[in-house]
C-alpha cells in the first residue's frame, strides 16, 4: 500500500474519532437551563463489588459437616429467620412401605461464640407398615467439642414432629449426635484390646452386604455347662448394645473371684455389630439391601439379601450340631421406652419360657439399674430374633430395649459409661440365671 493510501486512511480515522467524541459529548450534555451532571463513575465501588452475606454467614455458620465415620447423611439450609434446618434422609425397607430416619451425627463449623437455633425434620417414619414417630417431648441430643467427650441436653418437641435445639459454638466447632456414638473404629479398639487373651476367641463368621467382616467373640470355656448369646447393633442408630457388651466383656476378663466363678458356669458369645454397613454410613435401621435384621427370623435367612443374619444362623446351626447350643439369647436395642420384649409364639413349653423370663427380669432388677419391666401377654412381634430363635431352635430369647432418653434406675440421661455399668451387672445376672437352670435340671432327674 502506498503513502497516499495511508494518508487517506488516516484522514478517515481522524474524522471518525472526532465524530465519536462529539456524539459522546452530546449524550452527556445537560439540556438548556440545567446544570451539567457529575461525571458518571467508571466502575463500581469496592462495597458494591462485595457479595452480600448469606443467611448462614449472618448467624455465624460456615458449614455442616457429615463427611466422617458414622455421620448421618442429611440436607441443610438456613432460612430467612436464621434457623438452621436439618433434614434427615430416610432409609427404606425392601418390598415394603417401611422407612426410618432417627439417627443424627454431624459437626457444625462456624464463628467461635456463634449461637445457633437448629430445627430437625423428617421423623415421619413408617414402622411395621404403620406411621411411627421416633422422637418425643423426652428426646435429647448429645454434644461434644472433640467427638469423644459427650454431654446430653434436652430438646424441644414441636408441632409437626420437629425437634428444636439451641447451641453455642464455643470453639467454632461442635459435634451433635442422637446418642453417644459407638463406631466401627471403637469396636476395632475393643477387639485389639482383648485379642490374644487366653479366655477369648474372635472368629470371622461372615461378611456384610458391602464385605465388612462379622465377628463372633467368645469369652470363657466353650465346654462350660451353659452358654449365652448376645447380639448388638442390628439397627445401626442404636449404639447402646455396643456399650453393654463392651462393659460385660471387660468385666468377665477381670482377674477377680466374681469373674472366675461366672466363667466356670457359663460361656459368653457376642456378635458385637450386626449392621456394620449401616453404622459406617450413618444410617438408621436397614441393611444395604433394605432388610431389617430384626425381622424374618421365622424363616431361614437369605444369604444374598441378609448375609448378616445368614452368618449368625449358620454359626448357630454349627453350635447346635456340636452340642453347644446357647440356652439364652438376647438381642440388644434402643428405643424411647426400654424394657424386655418377650416372645409368645405358639410353641410347646411357652409357660416354662415365660417363667424363665420372669426370673431373668427379677435378676436384672437385683444386679443392674433395670426398672422398665416386660411386654404384656398380648404382645407379639413375629419375625424378631427373640421369637425366631424360640420357635425354630427352642432357645429362650428376648429383645432388650435400652431407653435412649432416660435411665430411670439411675435418674440420669443415658451414656456410654452407664450402659457399660449395666453390662458389668449382667455378669452376675447370668451367673444366677444359669444357677437356677442347673437346679431345675437336677430336680427333674429321677
Amino acid at each position: 500500500m502506498n503513502a497516499s493510501i495511508f494518508a487517506a486512511a488516516g484522514v478517515r480515522a481522524s474524522c471518525g474519532a472526532v465524530a465519536l467524541a462529539l456524539l459522546v459529548w452530546a449524550s452527556n450534555a445537560a439540556p438548556a437551563g440545567q446544570a451539567a451532571p457529575a461525571n458518571k463513575p467508571q466502575q463500581q465501588s469496592s462495597a458494591q463489588q462485595q457479595p452480600q452475606p448469606t443467611a448462614a454467614e449472618k448467624v455465624g455458620l460456615s458449614f455442616v459437616n457429615w463427611g466422617f465415620e458414622n455421620a448421618s447423611p442429611l440436607q441443610w439450609d438456613v432460612d430467612a429467620e436464621g434457623v438452621l434446618n436439618i433434614r434427615l434422609l430416610y432409609d427404606y425397607e425392601r418390598n415394603s412401605p417401611n422407612r426410618a430416619a432417627g439417627h443424627w451425627h454431624f459437626q457444625l463449623q462456624g464463628r467461635p461464640g456463634a449461637e445457633l437455633t437448629l430445627m430437625f425434620h423428617n421423623f415421619e417414619n413408617i414402622y411395621n407398615r404403620r406411621p411411627g414417630v421416633p422422637v418425643s417431648k423426652n428426646s435429647i441430643c448429645f454434644l461434644s467439642e472433640d467427638g469423644r467427650r459427650w454431654r446430653a441436653v434436652p430438646m424441644e418437641f414441636l408441632e409437626g414432629n420437629r425437634l428444636r435445639l439451641r447451641v453455642k459454638l464455643e470453639s467454632g466447632t461442635l459435634y451433635l449426635a442422637r446418642l453417644e456414638p459407638y463406631r466401627i473404629s471403637d469396636l476395632e479398639k475393643l477387639l485389639e484390646e482383648i485379642r490374644g487373651h487366653k479366655l477369648v476367641e474372635i472368629a470371622d463368621i461372615g461378611r456384610t452386604v458391602e464385605g465388612r467382616p462379622l465377628e463372633m467373640i467368645r469369652v470363657g470355656n466353650p465346654e462350660a455347662a451353659f452358654g449365652v448369646l448376645l447380639r448388638a447393633r442390628s439397627h445401626s442408630w442404636e449404639p447402646g448394645g455396643n456399650w453393654v457388651v463392651q462393659g460385660l466383656i471387660r468385666a468377665l476378663l477381670e482377674d477377680d473371684e466374681v469373674s472366675r466363678r461366672c466363667l466356670k458356669r457359663y460361656c459368653l458369645y457376642v456378635m458385637p455389630m450386626a449392621n456394620k454397613d449401616g453404622v459406617a454410613r450413618g444410617l438408621t435401621r436397614f441393611n444395604m439391601q433394605g432388610r431389617d435384621l430384626n425381622r424374618n427370623w421365622d424363616q431361614p435367612a437369605d444369604p444374598q439379601l441378609a448375609p448378616e443374619n445368614h452368618a449368625l444362623e449358620t454359626w448357630l446351626k454349627r453350635m447346635i450340631a456340636a452340642g453347644k447350643q446357647p440356652q439364652l439369647a438376647i438381642d440388644l436395642h434402643n428405643d424411647e421406652s426400654g424394657g424386655l420384649h418377650l416372645a409368645r409364639p405358639p410353641v410347646e413349653h411357652l409357660q416354662r419360657y415365660l417363667d424363665r423370663m420372669k426370673l431373668f427380669e427379677e435378676l436384672l432388677r437385683k444386679h443392674t439399674w433395670f426398672t422398665e419391666g416386660s411386654s404384656g401377654p398380648g404382645f407379639r412381634n413375629p419375625g424378631t430374633l427373640g421369637e425366631g430363635l424360640l420357635e425354630r431352635f427352642g432357645i429362650d430369647a428376648c429383645i432388650m430395649e435400652l431407653n435412649c432418653n432416660w435411665i430411670a434406675g439411675l435418674k440420669q440421661y443415658p451414656s456410654g459409661a452407664a450402659w457399660e455399668q449395666f453390662g458389668r451387672g449382667l455378669r452376675e445376672v447370668f451367673f444366677e440365671y444359669f444357677g437356677h437352670l442347673g437346679a431345675e435340671a437336677e430336680n427333674k432327674q429321677p
